[in-house]
């Protein structure tokens, strides 16, 4: 990881440790994840967009996101029913390369990477999806620190043991 892009998911981290606390629900623990990543990386340095979308048996919806609307429901098809499904971290380079299963909520956005988001017992209830306007905006250091801010944060939560939550 770079020095800088070190130092920025450095930020986001101290960001959530001021931000986040055990009695934080956990609603409100994504939307403060959803800002703190856009607040160092959106608008467009590089992130276009930045949400959750929770598992509903067959599709995926929309939860806390930012800084404009996304299409909810999709289905389980795409990057992110793609990682839910496989419950793995999937980085895309350049979308334009899963053709019709790329499900295009901002025709602009080129490259996205998507992290599973695991309840209790280790079932997959949604993911992280950050987006880029730019071809191979992410790779295995953005992974591993998303990982790591997800499975920190989030990993084992009573809200997602809710399937109406």
């Amino acid at each position: 990881m770079s020095d800088e892009l070190s130092e920025r998911y450095a930020r986001v981290s101290g960001a959530l440790e001021r931000a986040i606390f055990p009695e934080t629900d956990f609603s409100k623990s994504m939307q403060i994840i959803v800002d703190a990543i856009w607040d160092e990386f959106g608008p467009h340095r590089p992130v276009s967009w930045v949400g959750f979308y929770l598992l509903r048996q067959t599709e995926m919806i929309l939860g806390p996101h930012r800084d404009k609307p996304a299409c909810s429901p999709i289905g389980l098809h795409g990057a992110c029913g793609t990682a839910a499904l496989s419950g793995t971290t999937l980085v895309v380079r350049d979308v334009r390369e899963l053709g019709a299963a790329y499900i295009a909520c901002d025709p602009r956005d080129l490259s996205e990477i998507v992290v599973p988001v695991r309840a209790r017992g280790g079932r997959v209830v949604g993911v992280l999806d950050v987006d880029s306007f730019d071809a191979g905006a992410f790779g295995e250091a953005d992974r591993i620190a998303l990982e790591g801010i997800v499975g920190e944060h989030l990993a084992g939560g009573d809200f997602f043991e809710n399937p109406q939550a």
